[in-house]
């Protein structure tokens, strides 16, 4: 017998297996291209001065090189044991285009939750494709979008919770942001006490006008302790007065009914799934309504490939599919697989009290470009260059390169 979510499982995995035709093509028409060696090691990138803390300086960088003679980069660290133990002995050798066979053997090998560490060997994998093919990730992935609005999430030096940071300091940088061209902002849901979170909405609303979108994160478990649902409730009835756009995984990151009871009752958007690593978790969040929006992240759930599977299973059921975010460099695959998705809008670029142009301003040492990513009125642009997009520079990765 067939379940209901056997079939729509079925349904979405034809139209994931449709989406890889551009790349089947280009395998096609090239000799086969064999992986000859990974490695992942890390740039420090020097200042001029005094370091500010609020800038990125040190960079993971994964390689993936090929007997075509091209190198794919990703800007995310894959672990040393797991690279020597695992992804080297499954990878090297075989064929570059066969991502999917990849994921499956190294599913088996290591679980769901081992995927998330081999991400930035995908994501290299992606930019190596992509720089053969001549085309960004996106279009090889079916993409038509050329840009991602930007919201920023902000976390403010002090305590984790943030209840020693005053609600005039957000609302000022919420300010800041608008004032920049963006038009959304993200902040944590974190303080002991959960309807001050809800009084500081309405300290930074008064500040930035009802259109600036003002999202919260209550990160699932990762504050220390849990709502229970009439807290959650509280908070949503109150966040709902000040116009905030959406909460982000109010109770425990597994818990598929109680987001789906609150986002029944309430006006905001319930979002999250950043800890997912598989689609059958999504499908579980689909089939119970359990979120307003997906939040897939392209490391933790394993890479471009499964989110952009994550993205098609959502658009089936008609629900965005919004990625949780990264910073720096590691943006790039982000950015290519946000703008292959037909149901994404926006993209996250988390960090501190700044603009993300501040943040990642060092790694301007690294590429040949102007500018690390191209941000605009509260847009992050696709390059348009092939691959993740980035025009690397050999000289300055080879000179920062970590002596280990």
């Amino acid at each position: 017998m067939f379940t209901r979510r056997a079939i729509l499982g079925g349904a979405a995995a034809a139209a994931v297996q449709a989406l890889l035709e551009p790349v089947r093509a280009v395998a096609a028409e090239a000799r086969r291209v064999r992986i000859t060696d990974i490695e992942s090691f890390h740039v420090i990138v020097p200042s001029t001065g005094e370091r500010d803390p609020d800038r990125s300086y040190t960079y993971p960088v994964t390689r993936v090189h090929t007997d075509a003679g091209v190198t794919g980069t990703s800007f995310i660290a894959c672990p040393q044991d797991i690279l020597q133990r695992w992804v080297k002995p499954s990878l090297v050798g075989q064929d570059l285009f066969a991502v999917d066979r990849h994921i499956s053997r190294l599913q088996m090998q290591r679980g769901e939750s081992g995927v998330q560490t081999w991400s930035g060997v995908e994501h290299a994998m992606w930019d190596a494709i992509g720089r053969i093919a001549g085309q960004p990730v996106a279009k090889l992935l079916g993409g038509s979008r050329d840009k991602l609005r930007v919201y920023r999430t902000s976390v403010f030096p002090g305590k984790q919770d943030q209840s020693d940071v005053a609600y005039e300091t957000q609302a000022k940088f919420a300010s800041r942001l608008k004032q920049s061209g963006y038009t959304g902002i993200k902040i944590r849901a974190w303080r002991p006490r959960p309807m001050d979170d809800v009084d500081m909405v309405g300290v930074m609303r008064a500040a930035v006008g009802p259109e600036f979108k003002i999202m919260l994160d209550r990160t699932a478990v990762r504050p220390g302790w849990v709502w229970d649902y009439q807290t959650a409730l509280q908070v949503c009835r109150g966040l709902e007065k000040h116009g905030a756009y959406w909460l982000e995984e109010p109770f425990d990151g597994h818990d598929i009914y109680g987001p789906a009871r609150l986002a029944e009752e309430v006006d905001i958007l319930i979002t999250g799934g950043e800890l997912a690593k598989s689609t059958y978790e999504f499908l579980e969040f689909l089939t119970h309504k359990t979120y307003d929006i997906l939040q897939p992240d392209t490391r933790i759930c394993g890479g471009i490939w499964m989110a952009r599977k994550i993205s098609v299973l959502a658009e089936s059921f008609g629900v965005p599919c919004i990625q949780h975010g990264t910073g720096s460099l590691a943006l790039a695959g982000y950015i290519q697989a946000g703008c292959a998705m037909n149901n994404c809008e926006w993209q996250e670029i988390i960090g501190g009290p700044n603009l993300p142009e501040e943040q990642w301003s060092p790694a301007l040492q690294l590429v040949k470009t102007p500018y690390v990513f191209r941000v605009e009125n509260g847009f992050v642009y696709l390059s348009g260059l092939p691959g993740l997009g980035l025009d690397l520079n050999e000289d300055a990765i080879k000179e920062y390169r970590a002596r280990v």
